[in-house]
């Protein structure tokens, strides 16, 4: 095996702790990577955080993620109609959100929700958008809010993918911001995890920026500081796992019970204890590739779950990026 195949992730997964997880470690003694963990408890329950610095190229070449900081939240009350779970979320999110260095004094902001609105485990980013208080062209009593600094200037866009525009969704952000000339942009986007549980269930944010669509499949032209100009700040949301993910998983567990029937020692026994991730996870792929190819699964309740998680993330953002307001206050400049 080369150097090269040796740090090639045996799962994809685009949530930064997952990709520490899956070298075995659990994110300890990584070299160039350091991870803080720390629980937030709210009404009903808790929020996990999770902090990962990629601090060097080892890091970034281990985890296969850009150098940055990666900020996840974790509860399993965000995909359930838990209003009063989401209240709390919503604060924890919207302090980890005023924690991000490049916000901390940008006055204009430009957010982008990314994703195909017709297909739902996708949309979560348009859906955001639709959601978002602008304030970018408010005249009368709401101007003199921006003026005065309890509002921030912000605009919004869903550019849709490129599947139905026929433009790069990269090219159209670069137009938009040349333009617009934003301290900041923000990305929404739907994810990918490993972990079948942290589907619909986490939310992490990133300075690095992303891939656009790089939780269906289709990764294309990153939009990041080096693309844009600004900083890019990544909000995403797993939405999708892939199958091959969860045959694995399921397989792991027959396994367990087969080896605990089975006579230690025996060839069977051998044989069982011996079938290695790698090995067994490619013998997956070369069953389900030629039936279902690239497939991707969400669970069934998807639709009213999205709804909820762009309710969350709009609510944070409006709260986060508008300093002088909060949610009672949002409806007084909505339209």
């Amino acid at each position: 095996m080369s150097e090269t195949e040796a740090h090639i992730p045996l799962f994809y997964t685009d949530l930064a702790m997952e990709a520490a997880e899956n070298l075995g470690t659990g994110g300890e003694g990584i070299p160039g990577v350091r991870m803080e963990l720390e629980d937030c408890q709210i009404d009903g329950g808790t929020v996990k955080i999770t902090r990962v610095f990629i601090e060097d190229e080892n890091g970034a070449k281990a985890l296969g993620k850009p150098v940055g900081t990666y900020v996840t939240a974790e509860s399993a009350s965000m995909k359930q109609n838990d209003i009063h779970a989401h209240e709390g979320i919503i604060k924890v999110l919207v302090d980890l959100l005023a924690g991000l260095e490049p916000l901390k004094n940008a006055k204009s902001i430009l957010i982008v929700g990314l994703g195909n609105r017709y297909i739902t485990p996708d949309a979560l980013g348009p859906r955001v958008v639709s959601k978002a208080l602008v304030t970018r062209y408010f005249e009368g009593e709401p101007a003199e809010d921006l003026k005065s600094g309890k509002l921030r200037y912000v605009c919004a866009v869903a550019p849709g993918v490129l599947g139905t525009t026929g433009i790069e969704t990269g090219e159209i952000i670069k137009g938009i911001t040349q333009h617009v000339k934003p301290d900041v942009v923000i990305a929404v986007d739907a994810l990918a995890a490993r972990s079948a549980a942290r589907v619909n269930t986490t939310v992490q944010f990133t300075d690095t920026g992303l891939s656009p669509g790089s939780g269906m499949g289709t990764g294309r032209t990153a939009l990041n500081v080096e693309t844009l100009g600004v900083p890019v700040i990544a909000i995403g949301v797993p939405t999708v796992v892939d199958a091959a993910t969860l045959v694995n998983d399921t397989l792991d567990l027959m396994l367990d019970d087969m080896i605990a029937a089975t006579d230690e020692g025996s060839d069977f026994y051998n044989t069982l204890k011996d079938l290695g991730d790698t090995e067994k996870y490619g013998l997956i792929k070369r069953i389900l590739d030629p039936y279902v190819g690239a497939m991707f699964v969400t669970p069934k309740d998807v639709d009213t779950v999205i709804d909820r998680l762009s309710n969350i993330i709009a609510n944070a953002l409006n709260i986060a990026l508008h300093p002088g307001i909060g949610k009672e206050d949002i409806n007084r400049y909505m339209y």
